[in-house]
């Protein structure tokens, strides 16, 4: 009896997939190939892309050469974070230039500087006077070790927003208010209870402590960085052990006077749109947010600076950020280069963004442009982009280590745990907490510290001195 051969074990369904992919080859081998032309740029933000497509198309007009025309893509970022990671471990091809954020460039900023996926710019942006000409905290998200990757997209210093309609009606003078402490007691009678069940109706300020976001723009804008310059992390200091014990009281207690009404939620612009809630921190972005999806907060909302720490100190934080950074899988730096200042030292572009956006630029000779002095009927008439500029040289720079989102992690882990240690010994005051604020806070930074001396290709810094 013969040998069965080897296909002979292929049963029907077999074959047909054997004869689907055959037939898939070959078409895609027929299929005729056309070259690409141009040179990417992807980004990932919708409320971007307007002004990028009308710039790309005046440096096309600009530029017929087929080589040299500038093609932009929007692309879903967790697909674009993917992407590039992939790409940058793969070292295959992708766009030439690449809109990003904090996330994706730390993670690109994990191993040793001679791996980073992106072309170093620091020479670049410094010969031509653009350290200078850009809002200098800009650049922190952007810089590693000394290097700087991507030219900064924006500022996003943060505002206090408050419902002005109800505070005015009340006879409540916001001029008063220079601190923390004074925002709660000046605003303290809009607390109430309207239907008698024995719990505030209204609260002042948005703010829960579940949300790291939240927690890094106040404790950035206490003062102290999360790393040293050397990229140690020093983010046990007293004064966040303070910030973060005082922060207890705003969500905890009898004095609470925060609740959460989370943004991009229905149920948290309905607390907004009802007065549930006075106050949120807002980025320029979310400004712009604001005025986009909660229309029926129109004309009753006006911004101001912060309220403090403590008298005399910081009146603004920041939150969120992105670059432009040129991939080092580019075939043409130069031509890349002179693309990213197209896009991002262009007036007009400027001017786009912040009209969909409420986002100022960085470039600090764009600030005299009319359209962020203009008066804004959402925010009650005020120059929405005259008082974030007047905030933009004071927001506190940032860390991009690939570190910092486990210290962000950390941060709320401990303010849930000071909550529920609050709780349980029923004592909300600061002092009180001040000891095991401090005890959770070395626990932390010892542990991110043994991460960093393990990871052997992000090894961990010798302390700065």
């Amino acid at each position: 009896m013969p040998s069965p051969r080897p296909l002979d074990f292929l049963s029907l369904g077999a074959w047909i997939i054997l004869g689907g992919a055959l037939l898939s080859i070959a078409a895609y081998l027929a299929w005729p190939q056309t070259e690409k032309q141009g040179r990417d740029f992807w980004l990932f933000s919708p409320p971007n892309l307007p002004p990028y497509v009308d710039a790309a198309k005046t440096w096309n007009a600009a530029h017929p050469h087929p080589d040299d025309q500038l093609n932009v893509q929007l692309i879903h970022y967790q697909a674009l974070e993917r992407r590039l990671i992939a790409a940058f471990t793969a070292e295959a091809p992708i766009a030439d230039l690449v809109e990003t954020e904090s996330q994706a460039m730390a993670r690109a900023f994990a191993g040793p500087l001679e791996g980073v996926g992106f072309i170093d710019l620091t020479d670049r942006i410094r010969a031509e006077g653009l350290f200078d000409a850009i809002n200098a905290p800009s650049f922190s998200l952007w810089t590693s070790r000394g290097h700087t990757f991507g030219l900064p997209h924006d500022v996003h210093p943060c505002l206090l927003g408050y419902r002005a309609d109800i505070v005015e009606a009340a006879g409540i003078d916001m001029s008063q208010i220079e601190t923390w402490d004074d925002f709660r007691r000046v605003l303290a009678p809009l607390i109430q209870d309207f239907d008698g069940d024995g719990r505030p109706d209204r609260y002042l300020l948005n703010f829960w402590d579940n949300n790291f976001d939240l927690i890094e723009m106040l404790l950035l804008q206490a003062g102290d960085p999360f790393f040293d310059p050397s990229g140690y992390p020093q983010f046990n200091t007293p004064r966040h052990a303070r910030t973060l014990a005082s922060l207890v009281s705003w969500i905890a207690g009898p004095d609470r006077f925060c609740v959460d009404a989370r943004e991009f939620t229905a149920g948290g612009d309905r607390m907004r749109i009802e007065g549930t809630v006075i106050a949120s921190i807002l980025p320029d972005w979310l400004a712009g947010t604001w005025k986009t999806y909660i229309p029926a907060l129109h004309g009753k909302v006006k911004l101001m600076k912060l309220p403090a720490w403590e008298p005399g100190g910081r009146r603004t934080s920041v939150a969120g950020g992105s670059c432009v950074a040129i991939t080092k899988s580019a075939p043409d730096v130069e031509r890349a280069w002179a693309m990213a200042k197209h896009l991002y030292l262009s007036p007009d572009v400027a001017e786009a963004h912040f009209r969909a956006t409420c986002i100022i630029s960085p470039v600090k000779k764009f600030w005299d442009l009319p359209v962020y002095h203009e008066p804004d009927p959402f925010f009650s008439g005020q120059p929405v982009g005259e008082l974030y500029i007047a905030e933009a040289p004071n927001v506190p720079p940032r860390n991009s280590s690939p570190f910092l989102p486990l210290v962000k992690e950390q941060m709320m882990a401990i303010l849930v745990s000071l909550k529920a240690t609050a709780i349980a010994r029923n004592q909300f005051d600061a002092d009180s907490l001040l000891p095991e604020a401090q005890r959770l806070l070395d626990a932390a930074q010892s542990d991110i510290a043994a991460r960093m001396d393990r990871n052997v290709l992000y090894r961990a810094p010798t302390p700065s001195r």
